[in-house]
């Protein structure tokens, strides 16, 4: 089973942390994909745009409203996703408890369903 694990954290203090300590950062998490793949978990994984890149759409009596930023105003914002396969719950808990990510912010685990119209 698929299982999206995304990472919420605050965008506004990880942007005041300094480029060195950034790239220790992300040297660490280069290495959890590492782990990912080598464990043969990994299926994909990208960063977010900070949330003033954001648009959020709706449509209200079949007109498009158009606002900047995401839906909601969190303390912690959805920066970046894994998705990974693993045969539960237990083992999707257990690699993203290995995420460095984790000692940012929070990491939601949502399994999904791939369907098809067949």
């Amino acid at each position: 089973m698929k299982y999206l694990l995304m990472l919420y954290a605050d965008e506004k203090a990880g942007a005041q942390i300094p480029p060195a300590e950034m790239n220790k950062f992300m040297d660490t998490m280069y290495a959890y994909e590492a782990a990912l793949t080598k464990a043969g978990v990994f299926v994909s994984t990208a960063p977010l745009r900070p949330t003033t890149a954001a648009k959020t759409i709706n449509i209200e009596h079949g007109e498009l409203k158009v606002h900047d930023g995401p839906y909601a105003e969190t303390k912690e914002q959805f920066g970046g996703y894994y998705i990974i396969d693993c045969p539960d719950m237990d083992a999707a808990v257990s690699w993203a408890a290995q995420c460095p990510a984790a000692t940012w912010g929070k990491i939601e685990i949502r399994p999904y369903t791939e369907y098809s119209r067949e």
